[in-house]
């Protein structure tokens, strides 16, 4: 596992106990890597809700309310601020004990459209304590920077992906609470 990686979900662990916060996560295109790295950190139990692995479009719009529509709208379609934003909500609603929710949903290839391929997009949510109410704090689309396919026999350009999309997801979880 990436030094990074692991880092960073040190980082986020130490930031959800100094706020006395639970996490839980909606995967698309990380499936699950977040929460497995999340789990790596001993004493995580106290913070980590979860995470809700919804990489087919069926299982966004059944587990997380996402609508059917705005999948199958070539115009919004599954990467999308609007699909962040209702996987965040929703799994969140789904998950009263949490109060901090985070989302992702990209196209990591190989045989991605020109136009999605290496994007991801990345949403963070709040729930005030006590009430139903929730936040979205930012949605984010960010282009990752590995683009050409990694020269080593033991990741792929998916692999790598996958791990610079984690990352990016802790690391603003992180910021989101400072």
């Amino acid at each position: 596992m990436d030094d990074a990686l692991l880092s960073a979900a040190h980082d986020l662990a130490e930031r959800l106990k100094e706020a006395d916060s639970r996490i839980v996560f909606a995967e698309s295109c990380t499936a699950g890597l977040i929460a497995a790295t999340m789990a790596r950190v001993p004493g995580i139990s106290a913070h980590l809700c979860g995470s809700a692995v919804v990489y087919r479009n069926e299982t966004k719009s059944a587990w997380l309310n996402v609508s059917a529509d705005d999948l199958a709208n070539e115009s919004i379609g599954p990467v999308s601020e609007e699909v962040a934003d209702a996987m965040v909500k929703g799994v969140l609603q789904m998950t009263p004990e949490a109060d901090v929710a985070a989302s992702i949903t990209g196209h990591l290839g190989p045989d991605a459209p020109a136009d999605l391929d290496g994007i991801v997009v990345v949403s963070v949510a709040r729930r005030d304590r006590g009430s139903t109410k929730i936040h979205v704090n930012h949605t984010m689309r960010h282009h990752l920077k590995t683009t050409k396919p990694v020269s080593t026999a033991e990741q792929s350009l998916r692999e790598v992906r996958q791990h610079e999309a984690a990352l990016f997801v802790l690391q603003s979880v992180a910021d989101s609470m400072t």
